[in-house]
């Protein structure tokens, strides 16, 4: 008998690993919907209904509008490349990201509490579909734990909120992620529609693929190389239901069928 796992997102730029990344178990999760019936804003506009949320939030619209060029890669407009961008900045501490509060209000089973954000998903989800799905790749996550107990083959699993992988696994070994010791476990996602947002990060040298919410995998195999490394080996299908909607009419969460 499978069951199905809910994978939250990390909370850190550094968000390839966590130490927390098992959301809840459960069969449903709610679709994301409704915001896409909002209008496409400049991304200062776009952002104004966080205000109250996000702590000096004009300042990193700002920054992420001054480190956008005037004509931004892949045909994005500069508002739509910066909202990328700023998906990526890392707030000075204590204060939370913009990319922290969004995640954690998609895992949040009230979707009302979604409703702050959706002029900023709109626009932001507009410059995600635009840019080109990756081919199917092997990308990867950790997480600083053994968890491997909570995903035997055959669990579907659903990412319910934006998540980072990277290309390159030494990344990973870097000691801000997994490190070399101590229990940890690697995901290996086969993937079919992340998108590469490097040329439109704040931190430009990463190799970031992000996974969309909703994004459905099942559980292939794992297996332990090392007395403490797990290595859980999932792969991306094409949810019968639909997640998350499209941001505007004709855009294509998924590569189109052969």
């Amino acid at each position: 008998m499978t069951h199905s796992n809910n994978v939250e997102s990390i909370t850190a730029k550094s968000s390839l690993a966590s130490e927390n990344i098992i959301n809840d178990i459960k069969s449903e999760v709610d679709p994301i919907v409704g915001y896409s019936e909002e209008p496409l804003l400049p991304l200062s506009k776009a952002c104004s209904p966080l205000n109250n949320i996000l702590h000096s939030l004009s300042f990193y619209v700002h920054m992420a509008l001054d480190e956008t060029p005037e004509v931004p890669p892949d045909g994005l407009t500069i508002d739509e490349s910066a909202a990328i961008r700023l998906y990526t900045i890392e707030w000075i501490g204590p204060y939370r990201s913009l990319y922290s509060m969004l995640n954690y209000t998609l895992k949040n089973h009230d979707r009302e509490n979604l409703r702050p954000y959706f002029k900023y998903l709109k626009l932001f989800l507009t410059a995600l579909v635009k840019l080109p799905c990756v081919p199917p790749l092997t990308v990867w996550r950790g997480v600083t734990k053994n968890v491997s107990d909570e995903f035997p083959p055959d669990t579907p699993v659903t990412w319910r909120a934006f998540s980072s992988c990277t290309t390159a696994l030494p990344v990973l070994e870097n000691e801000m992620y997994l490190g070399n010791t101590g229990s940890r476990t690697l995901f290996s996602l086969e993937i079919i529609n992340g998108r590469r947002i490097c040329a439109h990060s704040h931190f430009v040298t990463e190799d970031e693929v992000l996974i969309l919410p909703g994004t459905r995998m099942i559980v292939q195999s794992q297996f332990s190389p090392a007395p403490e490394l797990h290595i859980i080996h999932l792969k991306q299908i094409v949810p019968k239901e639909v997640l998350l909607e499209p941001p505007f009419e004709g855009a294509l969460l998924y590569p189109k069928p052969e």
